[in-house]
């Protein structure tokens, strides 16, 4: 075949498609594409949608489909950041910060406020306007896992619980004491359907904050935390309505004047208490649970990092598991 007549053909082959509208595959395909690939228990999927709607407008006016962004999941994504000593004690690059803020904004475009699961990683650093923003463009959301603190203001706080009014679950990490407190004030005030929390990683008297402020809660976790044995008294107390309780790998300790002892088993008082629940899931196996002996080594406060990725993630209670 000449030369020319192979271009006269290929371009022939080409009349018509037009990439900005993406004619070259019909919307119906396409859709059924996404739903055959789009596995929204994949960690990466949210992040993969966003990219897709980047080829062509019809891939986008697809992709607004409300049924496809039920959930966010950035739980893979994390931040390349530099500790420092001064506020927020943090310096994160650039190139995170624009990456999260492009994907973030575009899939909560594409979502048009109908997000009910938002999950971030935990060492993922969310800029103080942009979680405010994610918050304001996701009124529906019923299910969070937070991102790291330190960059995230108490006015910020304020502002996000204020639209999350179907909040019923949370999941934290490692919090200070006065931002805990006043973010149980908040859930309080505005999230009356709150009913399941997961702490990675306890604070002072965030017990009693528990009681005080969300005292219908039923579903709480500990797992793989410090937990002292009166706090957990006050929890089985003050928490009447708990159905159920995971307090698995916890360091649990007996305070005394001077001291702190390690408990290796728990004593009838607790279990007295604890007979009510529908489920109390313990364990305190350090010779011979992995688990046991991470959060006893770690001292209650894990490092996550030193073990396999995601770890973080897991749960025994099904519903904070991801």
């Amino acid at each position: 075949m000449e030369e020319g007549s192979y271009k006269r053909k290929r371009i022939s082959t080409m009349e018509g498609y037009d990439s900005r509208r993406g004619d070259g595959l019909p919307s119906d395909v396409v859709r059924n594409l996404f739903e055959f690939f789009g596995d929204t228990s994949d960690p990466t999927w949210a992040i993969t949608r966003v990219h897709c709607s980047a080829v062509c407008c019809a891939w986008r006016s697809i992709l607004c489909d409300p049924q496809l962004w039920n959930t966010i999941d950035l739980s893979t994504m994390e931040s390349d950041f530099i500790k420092i000593q001064i506020e927020p004690y943090v310096w994160v690059s650039e190139k995170t910060d624009s990456r999260l803020n492009c994907i973030l904004k575009t899939a909560l475009s594409l979502s048009r406020r109908n997000i009910t699961t938002l999950l971030f990683n935990l060492n993922l650093y969310v800029p103080d306007h942009l979680f405010t923003y994610t918050a304001e463009r996701s009124p529906k959301l019923k299910r969070l896992v937070m991102p790291v603190w330190n960059k995230i203001s108490i006015a910020g706080i304020r502002k996000a619980i204020a639209s999350w009014k179907d909040l019923e679950s949370l999941t934290i990490g490692n919090i200070n004491s006065y931002n805990y407190d006043f973010l149980m004030r908040q859930i309080s005030t505005n999230c009356k359907n709150f009913s399941e929390l997961k702490l990675i990683g306890t604070c002072d008297f965030f017990a009693s904050a528990l009681v005080r402020y969300v005292p219908k809660l039923k579903v709480l976790s500990l797992r793989c935390s410090n937990l002292l044995k009166e706090d957990l008294i006050a929890i089985l107390n003050g928490l009447q309505d708990l159905e159920v309780l995971n307090i698995s790998h916890c360091v649990l300790l007996n305070t005394r004047p001077r001291t702190r002892i390690i408990l290796t088993e728990l004593d009838p008082l607790i279990l007295g208490k604890a007979f009510r629940l529908r489920r109390f899931i313990t364990c305190m196996k350090s010779e011979s649970c992995v688990m046991c002996k991470r959060a006893r080594e770690d001292e209650g406060i894990m490092r996550w990092y030193r073990y396999e990725e995601g770890l973080w993630k897991v749960d025994e209670v099904d519903s904070l598991a991801l």
